[in-house]
């Protein structure tokens, strides 16, 4: 249980594999670049901030850009996620709006932010939207949990997916990507094998599920290695930007750093308390129906760290100068590849003490990831 439980993208609104826009212009952008009909002049690529007769404005990012886009001008509109401009049509002028991404090649103006537009590529904000639906919808028909087991010769992954087992199997055309050092951005994720997955690490799965959700056929997979921690703070270090615990499961003391990259979140008092309450219900159901005691915990630590997943995106942040020596807290950390020692916070929860006390095992965990549709992103539950 030393890894997070991933009851379900967003995992999210990522949103999560949600494609970022950026990522899909700078790909074109690339692709644009090595075409032999591609202007080599100037150009900049980024949002479109306002619209004008004959003019547009854009923000890059190093600031915004002003371009005069002539009748003369190729408009070339494109799908998200293309990887080159086979799929590309024609367009008008008329045709870019505020907040499209647009890439535009062209001839220097009479100061540094401006260009005469030769080219445009376009990439309309509605089909941006339309693509983050579908990879939303796409990652939320997979799945995800606790790695058990790994065949990489076979292709086949085994979980652990709340109380259920789950048989993921992989080809030679599924994208694995890993999550490194301190970020679950989905873009900071880099290429990864199978064989570089271990027991312990956590997975999200686009792809097929079988009727009966046990097995998934992957079209992507992307991993993480992650840590749970519980307990009280026994030391904060402001300077250096670290919390001191002592964990309940291990009975080790810890040292996590709190980055800007951090989520750190209070649990309102009431909230905590009806998460205890549940908790303790769902024991004393437990001892009725004469379920073994193993079994009950894990079903207890599972609801309590869905439900805290899932409401993770609207609880009150908080800051490192907030927390206070004493407090219970539950955080999910990453180390980079190769420095197990290094902890960094994912998630820090504070205001849990009712949560740990109904758990006092320390055996309730965080998904890194909010419940939900793709991973970076938050959503309805699986």
């Amino acid at each position: 249980m030393r890894a997070a439980s991933l009851t379900k993208s967003s995992i999210l609104k990522a949103r999560n594999l949600v494609v970022t826009s950026t990522v899909v212009l700078a790909g074109v952008a690339g692709m644009a670049a090595q075409t032999p009909a591609a202007p080599t002049a100037p150009h900049a690529s980024g949002t479109v901030k306002a619209t004008a007769d004959g003019s547009i404005t854009v923000t890059t990012a190093t600031g915004d850009y002003t371009v005069t886009v002539p009748a003369t001008a190729k408009i070339l509109d494109v799908p998200p996620g293309a990887k080159d401009l086979k799929s590309a049509t024609p367009g008008q002028a008329s045709d870019i709006a505020v907040g499209d991404k647009v890439i535009v090649n062209g001839s220097a103006g009479d100061t540094g932010t401006t260009l005469t537009a030769q080219r445009v590529i376009l990439m309309k904000a509605a089909a941006i939207e339309q693509s983050h639906a579908a990879d939303e919808a796409a990652w939320k028909n997979g799945g995800g949990g606790i790695v058990k087991s790994v065949n990489a010769s076979a292709g086949t992954i085994v979980l652990s997916s709340g109380l259920k087992t789950v048989t993921v199997t992989a080809t030679p055309a599924t994208i694995v990507r890993h999550y490194s050092g301190e970020s679950v951005r989905f873009e900071d994720a880099v290429a990864s094998s199978l064989g570089a997955i271990q027991p312990g690490d956590q997975l999200r799965i686009r792809g097929t599920k079988s009727a009966d959700g046990s097995s998934i056929q992957a079209d992507e997979i992307v991993a993480g290695t992650f840590r749970n921690f519980s307990g009280l703070i026994a030391s904060i270090d402001g300077t250096a930007g670290t919390v001191t615990l002592k964990d309940l499961t291990t009975k080790k003391t810890v040292t996590v750093a709190v980055t800007p990259n951090s989520d750190v979140r209070r649990v309102p008092m009431q909230m905590a308390n009806m998460i205890a309450a549940r908790m303790k219900a769902d024991s004393a159901g437990g001892a009725a129906a004469a379920r073994p005691a193993g079994d009950d915990g894990a079903r207890r630590a599972g609801r309590a760290g869905a439900d805290l997943s899932q409401m993770i995106p609207r609880l009150p942040t908080e800051t490192l100068g907030g927390l206070k020596a004493g407090e219970a807290v539950m955080i999910v950390a990453i180390a980079p590849a190769g420095d197990a020692a290094k902890l960094s916070a994912v998630t820090l929860l504070t205001g849990v003490d009712p949560i740990l006390t109904a758990s006092p095992s320390g055996e309730t965990t965080l998904s890194p990831w909010a419940i939900g549709g793709a991973p970076g992103g938050e959503g309805g539950g699986m």
